[in-house]
């Protein structure tokens, strides 16, 4: 094989592997039956969450995946594959999910969540945790509770007395 061809094709691996390494969550979805249309608002939802969506061919993920150590990653590479890089990792899948269902043409296949592999379902999982915003909410609520059980115990003593 031709070495510039052989360089084009490791530039494309290492690209995989740059984005895939500043990325929280990986998302890889089939698009296959998407129109133009649809894959244009796939990419404004995705642009909004400053999440990019790429497409390459699968033996260039394939590579990207075995350098990573994704082992299983590889395994759901068949068909139209798009890959998703999200700096969030609950945001992004919980869009993606979203949006999957919403069309019901698009499949997410797996993905990688802060260095684990995971199948679609577990994508999914992922993507019905709460937010950090709501996480941070959950934990503020769950301290303000025994204050305020503290507080009303205190009103309801000197109003008897």
């Amino acid at each position: 094989m031709n070495q510039a061809i052989l360089k084009q094709k490791e530039a494309v691996v290492d690209e995989v592997v740059a984005r895939a390494k500043k990325a929280a969550a990986l998302v890889l979805v089939e698009y296959r039956g998407m129109n133009v249309t649809q894959i244009g608002e796939l990419r404004r939802l995705m642009r909004g969450l400053n999440a990019q969506v790429a497409v390459y061919k699968n033996t260039m993920v394939r590579r990207a995946s075995d350098k990573l150590n994704y082992h299983g990653l590889a395994d759901h590479l068949t068909g139209p594959n798009a890959l998703v890089f999200c700096p969030d990792p609950i945001e992004g899948p919980k869009a993606l999910v979203k949006f999957a269902r919403r069309t019901g043409i698009m499949s997410i296949k797996g993905g990688v969540v802060d260095g684990r592999v995971l199948d679609s379902n577990g994508v999914k999982t992922v993507a019905m945790l709460p937010g950090k915003t709501g996480l941070i909410s959950m934990f503020l609520s769950c301290i303000q509770s025994p204050i305020r059980s503290f507080a009303a115990t205190l009103k309801a003593v000197s109003e008897k007395n």
